[in-house]
């Protein structure tokens, strides 16, 4: 199943570093193997074994063993185990915000992919405060997970801190940790929003805005490189005045729309912008919404493209154009490449591009003549 989940997207892998340590104990508690013993008329180690399926036993033994266990309701010690076995079969997932439809499809993609590689997954939302971040961070690590898979926020060199303690195999979703040993997996940001100005390029579109994330991520800023890199290509000079800061929120891109068409809008300003490429798909929804309120005719008076492809931008009135891969695939990539980092710690670390494809809805239309 892993194999198939890679086979579906168009990856790019580079190699990069080190391998992992890993923690042992001899460690078990036996007090409630005792009580199934006592029950059964056997020794506790002929109930570990009938558990564990680590020697044989009589036919009559493990009848009883397994009436005792049915009959006290025994549940054997999953922490236990864990220490016995150096293994938890536990992946920690960290959010920034899981209320985000886009987190919240990547938390399932993952979630599918371990499920059904035998990994049950925590999650932990920071809810966009980098301290809380740090906090669950250092949580699952205590708590001996046998992975972790960061999507972040805030600051790298905290992270890259908490990131020093940790011996366990980790993975970062469209982020590079300075100094973490940890996989990524990634979207081509700049070639994703490249291919959505393109797109607004070809339809005759000449001024387009670009309705940014926080210059301080990564991600952000890349999606504006494509932005930018687009226009030079295509002979369109770039104005700079047109990229507006925002906060990747549905709210933000509402926001930030507004006041771009207080100045720039198709139906009064003598030099209109009639495409908008937003950073990702919340925002280019709370755009569809200000553009809207404005009274402008979507997508005749103004085309907007988005980035991610998340769910729900199908359902949206009208239906968003926008670039990405699919978020559940891109949490499944990076859960395959977690549980291939946990079987072969040694291994030397990757990154994985993913390459976005660009999806077009009622939302784009051509150009009309100004």
């Amino acid at each position: 199943m892993l194999a198939q989940i890679g086979k579906r997207l168009h990856v790019r892998v580079r190699k990069r570093l080190t391998p992992y340590k890993t923690i042992s104990s001899e460690t078990f508690n036996l007090s409630t193997i005792k009580d199934v013993a006592a029950l059964a008329g056997v020794s506790f180690t002929t109930v570990s074994h009938v558990l564990n399926d680590t020697r044989p036993v009589s036919a009559d033994a493990r009848r009883r063993v397994l009436a005792a266990v049915e009959d006290i309701g025994y549940l054997p010690s999953a922490v236990a185990r864990s220490l016995r076995k150096s293994e938890t079969k536990i992946i920690g997932v960290l959010v920034p915000n899981v209320q985000n439809p886009f987190f919240a499809e990547l938390v399932c993609g993952v979630e599918e992919c371990c499920r059904l590689a035998g990994y049950s997954v925590f999650l932990c939302n920071s809810d966009n405060d980098p301290k809380r971040q740090q906090q669950y961070m250092r949580t699952l690590l205590e708590k001996r997970v046998d992975g972790l898979l960061l999507s972040s926020a805030g600051d790298d060199e905290a992270l890259a801190r908490i990131f020093k303690l940790a011996s366990v195999p980790s993975v970062t979703v469209d982020r590079l940790v300075s100094g973490a040993r940890a996989d990524r997996v990634s979207v081509d940001n700049s070639q994703g929003a490249y291919n959505a100005v393109k797109h607004l390029l070809d339809l005759g579109h000449r001024r387009i805005a670009c309705i940014s994330g926080p210059a301080e991520f990564e991600v952000a800023r890349e999606r504006v490189e494509g932005w930018r890199r687009a226009l030079q290509e295509a002979g369109v000079a770039v104005d700079e005045s047109l990229v507006i800061v925002s906060d990747f929120s549905s709210l933000g891109g509402y926001d930030a729309t507004k006041r771009l068409l207080l100045t720039h809008s198709p139906a009064t300003a003598q030099h209109p912008v009639t495409g908008i490429f937003a950073g990702n798909d919340m925002m280019a929804i709370g755009a569809l919404r200000a553009a809207a309120e404005l009274g402008l005719k979507l997508p005749q008076q103004l085309s907007i493209v988005g980035f991610d492809d998340i769910e729900l931008s199908r359902y949206v009135f009208p239906a968003l154009t926008t670039v990405g891969c699919g978020v559940r695939l891109l949490g499944a990539e990076a859960g395959r490449v977690l549980i291939e980092r946990i079987e072969n710690p040694g291994a030397e670390l990757k990154d994985v591009l993913l390459t976005p494809r660009l999806v077009v809805r009622e939302s784009t239309a051509r150009a009309q003549q100004q």
